[in-house]
């Protein structure tokens, strides 16, 4: 165990406790009924986990992103899945980081003792993907309002959320001198919006992970709504990109120590032709290597965590820590899966379920390839490929 761990074994230690409370035949049910771990995501709010982020003045924890991420890590090595509710985690980022006092104090003290949920961030459309600066939906303002049109499209959690952070157009993409601006973040109460305007979609997926189709009819919600200044919105969710490709790599590290700790222990007491499985280094060795990599994405996990808290650029640390990691588990789920044979597809052994989960990463919040072309560009100076 690397000192880094070492430093936050009070952390881990608690929430591992918690996680005990809700074993694999738990996660394993829910994934069963396509359901959502209401319970759990409870527990941790009432124990105040998802509110680390949010300073202790509006009724948080005030810990770093180091911190967050090894939550999220023990949730994912513990057998859970932190995608049913690291949404709580990062998207009051952007609140946090640019609302008005006004506004932070309304929200965060709620959002922080779980009367809110702020489990949404609205910004993929059908025909941009991650392309954001060509978003379609608009926001108008007419007079005291903002009027929403358009549609949104693998958005997270909206069912089991009660705010939205939401990005749209306010200034037409041909009158703006640079494409990432003329954009604004809004933050939208989603009851009154299902109310008067907003209609949502779920999209069934291989993985037990709630996500929509979002339509916007005309939906108006108030200009107090508006986070920041009209404009900025995409400069805005910069860093809450940045918080969450961090959380996700820690998430991706307890999956794969996970999936390490889960062969390890199968390859030792699995007999076949006499031996221990285990004892074959051409089972070793896959195993072994899945181990370093993990390791190696947790070190690149602190180093982009480290620079968030010190407000330092970490664009590129938070990019490569995220491939890393959804690549080191994937190997790991990977050998996993191969090792345990036939009963790796068995739902009772869990490894099936864990290896969906993990695959999501490969391709969410945002594809390995585009991390590869963000690195040649930003950091090596190449030319831009697209």
């Amino acid at each position: 165990m690397s000192d880094a761990q070492n430093d936050y074994q009070d952390i881990r230690e608690a929430v591992r406790d918690l996680c005990s409370q809700f074993p694999s035949e738990y996660f394993r049910r829910i994934d069963e009924e396509r359901g959502y771990p209401e319970e759990f995501v409870e527990a941790l709010t009432k124990a105040g986990w998802l509110a680390a982020l949010i300073p202790q003045e509006y009724g948080g924890s005030g810990l770093g992103l180091t911190e967050a991420s090894v939550i999220m890590e023990e949730i994912n090595r513990s057998g859970g899945n932190s995608g049913a509710c690291h949404g709580q985690m990062y998207n009051m980022g952007t609140l946090l980081r640019h609302g008005s006092q006004a506004q932070k104090r309304e929200f965060l003290p709620r959002i922080a003792s779980g009367e809110l949920r702020l489990q949404s961030m609205g910004v993929t459309e059908p025909t941009t993907g991650t392309d954001t600066t060509r978003i379609k939906t608009t926001a108008v303002r007419r007079g005291d309002h903002y009027v929403i049109n358009g549609q949104k499209v693998w958005i997270s959690r909206v069912q089991h959320s009660d705010l939205m952070i939401l990005l749209a157009r306010t200034t037409p993409l041909e009158l703006v001198t640079r494409k990432s601006e003329g954009m604004s973040i809004f933050l939208v109460d989603i009851h009154q919006a299902l109310k008067n305007g907003m209609e949502l979609r779920p999209i069934a997926n291989m993985v037990n992970h709630e996500t929509n189709e979002l339509f916007f009819d005309n939906l108006e919600i108030p200009a107090a709504n508006l986070i920041g200044e009209e404009g900025l919105g995409f400069r805005y969710i910069l860093d809450g990109l940045n918080a969450e490709r961090t959380l996700i790599a820690a998430e991706c590290i307890g999956d794969g120590y996970w999936f390490v700790d889960k062969v390890s222990a199968y390859a030792k007491e699995r007999v076949v032709f006499g031996r221990p499985i285990g004892q074959n280094q051409g089972v070793q060795f896959p195993i072994a290597r899945a181990h370093i990599n993990v390791e190696a994405a947790s070190l690149m996990r602190y180093e982009a965590a480290r620079r968030f808290d010190a407000h330092q650029p970490c664009g590129a640390q938070a990019n490569m820590a995220k491939l890393l990691a959804a690549d080191a588990s994937w190997e790991a789920a990977n050998a996993c899966l191969q090792f345990h044979g036939g009963f790796g597809f068995a739902n009772e052994y869990d490894v099936e379920r864990k290896f969906r989960e993990t695959r999501l990463y490969q391709v969410a919040p945002i594809s390995t390839n585009l991390i590869l072309s963000y690195i040649a560009e930003h950091v090596l100076g190449l030319p831009r490929s697209f």
